[in-house]
């Protein structure tokens, strides 16, 4: 029996991080990305599913782009996911036994929460994770560039600083 499992290699690179993904997936969901935002015309954006138990990582083992559930989520150029498509999301983690672990989207520069994506969390439960992209999406994305939010409830936010990020939010393995 290997104790070398993905997993357990994560940790002991990345002892603390609170969410993972492997560098295949995230390859796949940003050029998804980007191939939702029409050569950088507008934003696009993702439910990020997996696991989630008490004491170890999230991690991220599918996503789910917003405009697959909401065909018309993307359409004024800006993410406005219409809530009444939440049931398409939430049968599709029952049938795959997964969670949404986070969300991310877009930006067309920098990767800070607009006044919008303070006040309309994607998933308004106290401990959820957004993920913002500057540029598009545009290759190479350090991870100290991708804006990392956790919602508080009540309309509150906490943001992961920019020195913290890559210890928070490991892509490996």
């Amino acid at each position: 029996m290997s104790f070398l499992t993905a997993p357990t290699i994560n940790r002991l690179f990345a002892p603390r991080h609170e969410l993972s993904c492997s560098w295949l997936l995230w390859r796949r969901l940003t050029a998804a990305l980007r191939r939702r935002g029409r050569g950088e015309t507008r934003e696009s954006g993702a439910f990020l599913l997996g696991s989630k138990h008490p004491g170890q990582p999230a991690r991220i083992t599918e996503f789910v782009l917003y405009d697959d559930i909401d065909p018309h989520a993307l359409d004024s150029g800006i993410v406005e996911f219409d809530g009444r498509h939440f049931a398409k999301l939430w049968a599709r983690c029952r049938e795959r036994r997964l969670t949404v672990v986070a969300d991310v989207h877009v930006h067309p520069m920098g990767s800070g929460q607009s006044a919008s994506d303070r006040a309309h969390p994607m998933i308004s439960e106290p401990g959820h994770i957004a993920l913002i992209l500057p540029n598009f999406a545009r290759a190479p994305i350090p991870r100290e560039d991708v804006g990392i939010y956790r919602y508080q409830g009540a309309g509150q936010w906490e943001t992961v600083p920019r020195a913290a990020r890559r210890e928070f939010f490991c892509i490996a393995l």
